[in-house]
């Protein structure tokens, strides 16, 4: 499994579509460990990019504080499981919570009408 954590200055950014950087987390889910981490910088915002560009990096869960409608619905087209409200802990944190089946996600925290968070 691939867990993606959208960042800004290396905490869960809220503005998806925003980000500095991503953190891809690839684990295990049955022993509920991380196999391995890596942080890449997110790409130029472009609408529409993001969702496409992370299933580039074979990403199968988004951990988001936020993200706009248009990019949930083309992560969960392509069977993203997205989690989004998360709070701004510590990502390897969220991962852990998300692993145990203890991450409870809350308000989607996009809230600009002008879009954005989109993607």
């Amino acid at each position: 499994m691939r867990i993606a954590i959208p960042l800004t200055q290396g905490r869960l950014s809220q503005h998806f579509g925003h980000s500095e950087q991503f953190l891809f987390v690839d684990a295990d889910p049955e022993q509920r460990n991380i196999l391995g981490k890596e942080v890449v910088a997110a790409p130029e915002h472009v609408p529409g990019l993001l969702p496409r560009w992370l299933g580039e990096h074979g990403v199968n869960v988004l951990i988001a504080g936020g993200l706009g409608a248009r990019a949930l619905d083309l992560l969960t087209a392509s069977s993203v499981t997205v989690v989004t409200g998360a709070s701004q802990a510590d990502p390897e944190m969220l991962v852990a919570s998300y692993l145990s089946g203890t991450l409870e996600g809350g308000a989607n925290g996009c809230d600009h009408s002008g879009g954005s968070c989109n993607d």
